[in-house]
């Protein structure tokens, strides 16, 4: 079973970057596409991105041009780098794998797993 592991949540100024990071284990991530979603406070979850198992991404109209999603599959991770946030970008942040390796969803219900999340806050 796979297990994910998000980090590199945190407080930072509007303007400001953060990188976070999905550590996984239990599985070959090569055989996984990748997502990140986020939920505020009061609100559903939405997708934020997703990547294949090629490198295939796709981001949500909100983030692009300002995040952008990457994987590592020799370090079982994936990676979103957030530059230029805003105070709508706080949320808590979740990584997901789905074992559909070609596809590219923004349906939550297409991952298999999640990680706990990791809080992301933008101050104003």
């Amino acid at each position: 079973q796979v297990q994910l592991g998000e980090s590199g949540g945190g407080l930072v100024q509007a303007g400001g970057s953060l990188r976070l990071s999905c550590a996984g284990s239990g599985g070959t991530f090569t055989k996984y596409a990748m997502g990140w979603f986020r939920q505020a406070p009061g609100k559903e979850r939405e997708f934020v991105a997703a990547v294949t198992w090629s490198g295939g991404t796709y981001h949500a109209d909100s983030v692009k041009g300002r995040f952008t999603i990457s994987k590592d599959n020799a370090k079982n991770t994936v990676y979103l780098q957030m530059n230029s946030l805003k105070p709508e970008d706080t949320a808590v942040y979740y990584c997901a794998t789905s074992s559909n390796a070609y596809r590219l969803s923004s349906n939550s219900r297409s991952y298999d797993y999640w990680g706990q999340g990791t809080q992301v806050t933008v101050s104003s």
